[in-house]
């Protein structure tokens, strides 16, 4: 726990030099440090929003006294144009954003905590994001499992063709996830924190059944054909697969395998 203590400790910290800055009005934790403390490990980051007062975010963009005055940073990067990811000089990492009060309407995020707020604080609830964003799973296997085979067929071709990161993008990225999309619909799932952004976000714990299969279809770059045709089995497994594709899908995979005995 010790690592654990540490994340929220410093989280806090940050609260506090907000607090002195008396430019802030709200920090807001997210995914592990946010409403989801419970799956908090010693694998875990710092997500965090800094909401600040009218007329302030490009204060806390450039200014670092906030975070330095916490802990020394030994790596810091503006990803966005609303904040950094950074590594503090004992291990912690956290990734951060800085928005004002009324852009906050606009922004998309997972439920948050508030870890500190300015007493003058407008009665604003923040702790959930007003948009929805795009539902990432399927509610109907037809579209994701053909799209899949669709992904198995294009990226054989591309590898045999010598273009072999794409074709293991299409196998194993693109194809894979479009299974993930809908595999809510063919097991049970364990109710265990899903991620609205990212269907592989905690999937091995959500989907025991399925998961001894991964290593199966994810084969990596120099058995990308064997990646295919297992991934190809599980589908036919699932749905009813057109067999004009799965023998096609079958000959360009032996076509791939054969090329890489040659290499």
């Amino acid at each position: 726990m010790q690592r654990q203590h540490a994340l929220l400790n410093r989280l806090d910290q940050i609260g506090r030099q907000l607090e002195q800055t008396q430019d802030a009005w709200l920090l807001l934790g997210l995914g592990s440090v946010g409403q989801e403390l419970e799956r908090l490990d010693a694998y875990s980051d710092l997500d965090f929003f800094v909401i600040t007062k009218p007329g302030q975010k490009q204060r806390f963009l450039d200014r670092l006294d906030w975070l330095e005055s916490v802990h020394p940073l030994s790596f810091i990067f503006q990803n966005t144009v609303d904040g950094f990811k950074l590594l503090f000089a004992d291990g912690i990492y956290g990734e951060c954003a800085i928005f004002e009060l009324d852009e906050m309407p606009d922004i998309a995020f997972s439920p948050g905590r508030i870890v500190w707020q300015d007493p003058t604080f407008p009665g604003v609830d923040l702790t959930v994001s007003k948009q929805v964003p795009p539902s990432i799973r399927r509610d109907t296997l037809d579209f994701a499992l053909n799209e899949a085979l669709t992904n198995l067929y294009v990226g054989l071709c591309r590898y045999a063709r010598g273009e072999r990161l794409s074709g293991l993008q299409l196998v194993e990225q693109h194809a894979f996830s479009n299974l993930l999309s809908v595999l809510h619909l063919l097991e049970p799932e364990v109710v265990y924190y899903p991620d609205q952004y990212g269907n592989e976000r905690r999937a091995e714990q959500r989907f025991p059944q399925a998961k001894d299969r991964f290593a199966d279809v994810l084969q990596g770059y120099n058995r990308v054909p064997q990646s295919a045709l297992a991934l190809l089995d599980w589908l036919e497994q699932l749905h009813p697969v057109n067999q004009a594709m799965a023998d096609e899908i079958r000959r360009l995979a032996a076509v791939c395998q054969k090329q890489n005995e040659f290499k």
